[in-house]
């Protein structure tokens, strides 16, 4: 086996939407985590268009003389994983670390993170130990979860844990890819050769209220069922093959009762009629929805929109945008 490429310099992303109560306390425990680390580091927080004081709070800390931190502004919410995916277009470390403003996962970690990676590692993930979360956000997370896992074959157990750590390459490589929906720790275990996974500890939200609403769970699960794969479609024609075969078995067994015991037996058929019709409705709804899913995926595509634009960078010479110029 060659020896693991050395890690001379580690980058830490951490999107940012609302934070501002979480900020400081962020910043302080952060930098004294990265203090301890043996490499050269940098500290990459990306405001995702918040409505509150997050920004100014961020440029503030970006200017002070000296500072590790580079802020980078954009100009409206684009969601988690892009604003992650613009951190990483600027970071230029060895390691990025991708981490949460909301400090339910310690800073803490990240010295133990890096020393893992030193081993080898191109992918270091991570489960949160006893989650201190609600009931609903935990269920929910499982069934994600157990469907990433279905469907990538891959056996990591918390992909919802963004407290992990990506080898340059690996990083190089999401890049790369253009789809707009990107979930990015499946599309990491994507390009990695060697993943290891180890608990982290997780604390109560301190501050604010989670930016994962139900809706915006449903959501995340329709991209995650459309990116990863199109088993569903494959699904809807084996479904519509057995309702085919199960409605031919059904009219000829309707015919062969009519025949033997008269048309009053069932109220002259009508209920059954509108039984069976409600079934072959229900599974064309379904079905649409789906495929439309699937459609819509390929317009967003097709019109090649950039994943995000950065309005600002504050603490560091912009990097090209390449997001920007696709």
């Amino acid at each position: 086996m060659s020896q693991p490429q050395p890690i001379n310099k580690v980058s830490l992303v951490i999107p940012v939407f609302n934070e501002q109560e979480s900020l400081p306390a962020l910043l302080e425990r952060t930098g004294n985590a990265c203090k301890k680390l043996s490499q050269s580091y940098e500290i990459i927080l990306v405001d995702d268009g918040s409505s509150d004081d997050s920004a100014q709070l961020l440029t503030a800390a970006a200017e002070q003389p000296g500072s590790a931190i580079i802020a980078v502004l954009l100009n409206r919410n684009y969601g988690q994983h892009s604003a992650i995916m613009a951190g990483f277009n600027q970071a230029s470390g060895d390691l990025v670390i991708t981490l949460d403003a909301d400090l339910q996962n310690p800073p803490e970690e990240i010295p133990r993170l890096v020393e893992i990676a030193e081993q080898g590692y191109d992918v270091v993930g991570t489960v949160r130990a006893d989650r201190q979360d609600s009931w609903f956000r935990k269920t929910a997370s499982r069934l994600i979860n157990l469907m990433i896992q279905r469907a990538t074959g891959k056996s990591m157990g918390d992909y919802g844990c963004m407290l992990r750590a990506y080898r340059r390459h690996i990083v190089e490589a999401m890049l790369h890819c253009h789809e707009r929906s990107t979930f990015i720790p499946i599309l990491a275990n994507t390009f990695a050769r060697r993943t290891i996974e180890i608990e982290v500890r997780h604390a109560e939200r301190a501050f604010g209220d989670s930016k994962y609403g139900f809706m915006k769970l449903i959501n995340l699960m329709y991209d995650l069922l459309t990116c990863l794969t199109t088993a569903p479609l494959r699904l809807l024609s084996v479904v519509g093959s057995v309702i085919a075969l199960l409605g031919f078995v059904l009219a000829l067994l309707l015919i062969i009762l009519r025949l033997a015991l008269g048309a009053e037996w069932a109220e002259d058929g009508v209920f059954t009629l509108f039984a069976v019709l409600f079934s072959f409705i229900g599974a064309q709804f379904v079905a649409m929805g789906l495929l439309g899913e699937y459609i819509g995926r390929i317009y967003h595509d097709v019109r090649a929109r950039p994943r995000y634009f950065v309005q600002k960078v504050i603490g560091s010479q912009p990097i090209a945008d390449s997001q920007e110029k696709q």
